[in-house]
């Protein structure tokens, strides 16, 4: 007769990325909050595609939006934090991996993603980042979670080729830099969120986002100074209307604090592989957003994304 231990033992073994600090799915319920969350997720995500798409074809640079961004999800989450769980867990957290993991993949990171956005669209952007699995799962085969199938090499292959249909409109330059820099961008945050999950087990999920946020913010004013100094344009050039104010709250609340949230609350319980198939449904909800605010339909992005999603189920085939 097998121990309890032994057999939750069995379990993680056949469960890659599910190791601790990961919460293993014991439970049917355990497994249908896990997925809940992530499709919510999603949802709040991918509404800050078109808010930032307004953002940058209206006088707001890459910059400026990021800061806006920090500034207003750091004002909310640092009090809330030190309110939920007291002023002695904040003033205990390891800061310096904090801000080292943050900085990288949700300041440095972020900041790659909306330049792709600015050269592409939204849509496309999207499809690229649904491609997320397959550098989650680097990544897992990075830290020897992972053994490497042939059948991934021919996801990856899918999954490029998804993205060059789903471009075949753009011009070629805007095309090749935006494509590299949403494909960094992609692997940073796959990289920033399995370090942010591992890196910090004793903290809530409110303090992990709030610590990693909080590099990510240090780094975005950097690089802010850094262009001022170098005479470059921050602020926008006409009078911020509502609107505009209206698409950066999206951007900030939904876009990056209530889907952070709820991104890491799903990774806790099913592993950054795992939670990151839920990344190809972003694509869906990016044109479904759009559609509602006038844009047509796109076939062509539509069949580019059905190469990337079989590339990304293709990729994780289990055998």
């Amino acid at each position: 007769m097998e121990s309890k231990a032994v057999k939750i033992k069995k379990v993680a073994l056949h469960m890659p990325g599910l190791e601790s600090p990961y919460r293993i799915p014991t439970s049917t319920s355990l497994v249908l909050r896990g997925n809940f969350m992530l499709m919510i997720s999603m949802i709040t995500w991918a509404a800050g595609f078109p808010a930032a798409d307004y953002l940058l074809h209206h006088g707001w640079g890459s910059l400026l939006i990021i800061n806006m961004r920090y500034i207003l999800v750091i004002g909310v989450l640092l009090p809330l934090w030190i309110f939920v769980d007291g002023p002695r867990a904040v003033l205990d957290a390891d800061w310096i991996r904090g801000l080292w993991v943050g900085g990288i993949s949700f300041g440095f990171g972020a900041y790659l993603l909306i330049v792709a956005q600015y050269l592409t669209d939204p849509v496309l952007v999207a499809i690229i980042a649904a491609a997320m699995p397959i550098a989650a799962t680097t990544i897992e085969v990075f830290y020897k979670e992972r053994v490497l199938k042939w059948w991934f090499f021919w996801g990856l292959v899918f999954t490029v080729f998804g993205g060059v249909i789903a471009a075949g409109q753009a011009q070629a330059a805007s095309f090749s830099l935006g494509i590299l820099l949403a494909v960094i961008a992609t692997f940073l945050f796959a990289w920033g969120s399995h370090a942010t999950v591992r890196s910090f087990p004793k903290l809530t999920t409110l303090g992990r986002m709030t610590i990693t946020f909080s590099g990510g913010f240090v780094a975005v004013v950097l690089a802010a100074a850094i262009s001022l100094l170098l005479g470059h344009e921050l602020f926008p050039v006409r009078s911020v209307t509502l609107y505009d104010l209206g698409m950066i709250s999206i951007y900030s609340f939904s876009a990056i604090m209530i889907s952070q949230y709820f991104w890491l609350r799903g990774v806790e319980r099913l592993g950054i592989a795992l939670a990151s198939f839920h990344i190809n449904t972003a694509p869906f909800y990016v044109m479904l957003f759009l559609l509602v605010l006038g844009s047509a339909w796109s076939w062509t992005q539509a069949i580019g994304a059905s190469f990337v999603a079989f590339g990304v189920l293709l990729a994780q085939l289990r055998r």
